[in-house]
């Protein structure tokens, strides 16, 4: 795994990695993960300590709006890339206490087999995850923990108190523009919690700052 550059997002605790694509006139290869150069690479100290258990594989259509989720009993955290298409990542902080709690962020991932560059968004236990798809999309994601239906839950991501004044303006404009024109949404993800509910909820002292 050539690992080219690892940079923080604007929540600290959320990273990037980023990884060499080695192309020719047949077309590429690239290793996506190999634990070996994890460990051995200083700016990836926040994998070390972790093990993933599960991998799982998503395609969206164009449209498509997924999440908020997040997941205790057991923790899950998750390490996302897009694998085709155009992913825009989302994440919010959960965290009871957290300076940070109820903002988001939005990182843009699109992904062509030209690009010489592959990216991992690493998304901590503490923090929903969601995203949205600009093109028809495939999407792979490694988990610390496998899925716990009985534990899990979710912020709707058309929830009125997300705290969206820190987020890439162009990228909550085309969330935005998403919005109005009726996306694809579950019904489960769109009666998710909003942040109010979820700060009165018991199960929202699972994840303290």
């Amino acid at each position: 795994m050539k690992i080219t550059e690892v940079k923080t997002l604007l929540f600290p605790e959320v990273k990037v990695i980023k990884y060499g694509r080695f192309s020719d006139d047949r077309g590429y290869f690239t290793e996506t993960f190999r634990k070996s150069d994890i460990n051995i690479n200083t700016d990836t100290y926040f994998l070390k300590k972790n093990d993933f258990v599960q991998v799982n594989e998503s395609f969206s259509k164009t449209g498509t709006i997924r999440g908020l989720h997040f997941q205790w009993n057991p923790y899950l955290a998750k390490l996302i890339r897009t694998v085709s298409g155009h992913m825009v990542d989302l994440v919010v902080d959960i965290r009871k206490g957290s300076p940070n709690f109820g903002k988001i962020i939005a990182y843009d991932m699109p992904q062509s087999p030209g690009d010489n560059i592959g990216q991992w968004i690493w998304v901590p236990v503490g923090f929903a995850h969601g995203n949205f798809f600009i093109k028809d999309t495939t999407i792979e994601y490694f988990c610390t923990s496998e899925y716990s239906p009985k534990s899990e839950a979710g912020i709707s991501p058309l929830s009125s108190d997300i705290d969206w004044s820190i987020c890439d303006e162009t990228l909550r404009r085309q969330f935005q523009e998403l919005i109005k024109n009726k996306p694809l949404i579950s019904e489960k993800d769109k009666a998710g919690l909003t942040l109010e509910s979820w700060k009165k909820d018991p199960r929202s002292q699972n994840f303290i700052y």
